[in-house]
């Protein structure tokens, strides 16, 4: 077989697709976000990133560079191994009663990643809970898919968001068999959010476990930054409340939280967290102390959902189409893969605007998109530059449009 022929083939197609993932080069400034330097072939300038999960900037907040800063200079670079052989530090154990804390549960255990904590935690959970059937929404991340995919337990999935689904494909299992509910509160894409009290309901009627993903919640709703749950009074209900550092709380990693008994039997049988060397204490340190921050700070939230509310009326008023939603995530939609694409191109090399296209696998196809995602440190100046960019842009595809009609 010619190998190099076959990478060739494929990655050929994904560019006659329009849907070939290119990297931008990007070196995010300190302190300026959301600013970045563009290295391009043609030169260094300077950039605005309109689709970064550093939801909140918190990775530029003075108290995040302190604390990592400081573990640095107590701890060194790296944890020297797993949590098994030397690599728990004591900011891992003061990150994880933060996590717990945070979501009102006994414990918390810490991953090298939100897709980790959701594969290796799904997995181990759906593996071993004897005869266990999985019930996982149609619109769940590729880490929940993965994990529950390499437990081999039985699957079931419902419709998205639609608990009265849910209900019937529960009641088709034998209630004294093992039964696990998985689903986001924020879905990343769409930016829609899940009804997790009925979700809840319809778990407790049929004693099933519930799982719910926060990873695109946590830090930006309820009173402390403990994500849809929290806001609407529900945290409690939940088995296992996941997340990740890495987006709002803008460090690196991801967890899970739920009772004592449940975070130390994912701790005791999960290769993917037994394996792994764990999080320098650097990146646990600057992840308490983003959390411990938003914990005791609303600015930050109320500033992000002004922000929001901003951009969506201003794109409305251009008539940019957009994916109407109740969350922080606007996606504009192109629905063609090439010419989103094409339009990410040019916002990026005339406009000095980063937004990357979102093509097939993430969405559908037919319903690709610009993925923007405000921030409480974009200016209104920056809301109108990036809005003018688009209308300029829309306004050359229609006359394109029409000139080749």
């Amino acid at each position: 077989m010619d190998y190099e022929a076959f990478f060739g083939n494929a990655i050929t197609g994904l560019h006659r697709e329009g849907r070939y993932r290119v990297f931008t080069d990007l070196e995010r400034q300190a302190g300026r976000f959301p600013y970045a330097t563009h290295h391009s072939p043609g030169g260094e300038r300077e950039v605005t990133v309109w689709c970064s999960n550093d939801y909140l900037g918190m990775g530029q907040h003075p108290s995040v560079l302190q604390a990592m800063h400081e573990a640095i200079d107590r701890c060194g670079a790296g944890a020297g191994g797993t949590r098994n052989i030397s690599g728990t530090n004591h900011y891992h154990v003061l990150l994880e009663q933060e996590l717990a804390d945070l979501h009102g549960k006994e414990a918390a255990l810490i991953f090298s990643s939100g897709y980790v904590s959701n594969w290796a935690a799904l997995g181990t959970l759906a593996s071993k809970l004897p005869g266990c059937v999985v019930f996982s929404d149609e619109g769940n991340h590729a880490s929940m898919i993965e994990g529950i995919r390499s437990s081999r337990a039985e699957r079931q999935i419902f419709r998205h968001n639609d608990p009265e689904d849910l209900d019937r494909k529960l009641g088709l299992i034998e209630p004294g068999r093992a039964k696990l509910v998985a689903f986001e509160s924020v879905y990343s894409m769409d930016g829609d959010i899940a009804p997790i009290d009925e979700i809840c309901d319809v778990a407790e009627a049929h004693g099933a476990l519930t799982y719910l993903d926060e990873v695109h919640a946590v830090g930006l709703y309820g009173a402390r930054g403990g994500g849809i749950s929290e806001r609407m009074g529900l945290a409690h209900r939940l088995d296992v409340i996941e997340g990740t550092l890495g987006k709002a709380f803008a460090v690196h990693g991801g967890y899970i939280t739920g009772s004592t008994q449940l975070c130390d039997f994912v701790r005791s049988f999960a290769s993917g967290f037994i394996f792994t060397t764990s999080l320098p204490p650097a990146v646990a340190a600057g992840a308490a102390a983003s959390i411990r921050h938003l914990k005791a700070s609303s600015v930050e939230r109320a500033r992000h959902q002004e922000r929001v509310a901003r951009v969506r009326q201003a794109l409305d008023a251009a008539g940019i189409p957009t994916l109407a939603n109740r969350s922080h995530i606007v996606p504009v939609m192109v629905c063609d893969p090439v010419l989103c694409k094409a339009i990410s191109d040019t916002l990026l090399d005339e406009f000095g605007i980063y937004v990357q296209p979102i093509n097939y696998p993430t969405v559908p196809r037919g319903t690709e998109r610009l993925r923007i995602t405000p921030s409480p440190l974009h200016s209104n100046a920056d809301i109108d530059h990036l809005v003018d960019a688009l209308s300029t842009i829309w306004r050359r595809i229609g006359l394109s449009k029409a000139a080749a009609e």
